[in-house]
C-alpha cells in the first residue's frame, strides 16, 4: 500500500492550514496510507528523508520514496498529485 507522509510542526502556519486539507484527502483516497510526522518531535526521521522545509509531503512506495512536494495543497490537489505517480 502506498504511504503519503506530511511532514509538519505545530508553529508551522502552513502545516497547520494544510491540516484539515491532508484529513479530506484521506476519506478521499482510502487505498493510500495518510501519515502525519511532527519534524520536532521526530527530527531523525525528517533528517532521513532530507526535510528542508514544511510542510512536505513524500509519497512512498515498496520502502521507496517516488515523489516529493512542499507547500500547501488543496484535498483534491493532494490526492490527484498522488495518484499521478501510483
Amino acid at each position: 500500500m502506498p504511504v503519503l507522509i506530511d511532514f509538519w510542526a505545530a508553529w508551522c502556519g502552513p502545516c497547520r492550514a494544510m491540516a484539515p486539507q491532508f484529513e479530506q484527502a484521506a476519506q478521499m483516497a482510502p487505498d493510500i496510507r495518510f501519515v502525519k510526522v511532527d519534524s520536532d518531535a521526530a527530527p531523525l526521521a525528517s533528517q532521513r528523508y532530507g526535510i528542508r522545509s514544511i510542510p512536505t509531503l513524500l509519497l512512498v512506495k515498496g520502502g521507496q520514496e517516488i515523489a516529493r512536494q512542499s507547500g500547501v495543497m488543496p484535498a483534491a490537489q493532494i490526492v490527484a498529485w498522488t495518484r499521478q505517480y501510483l
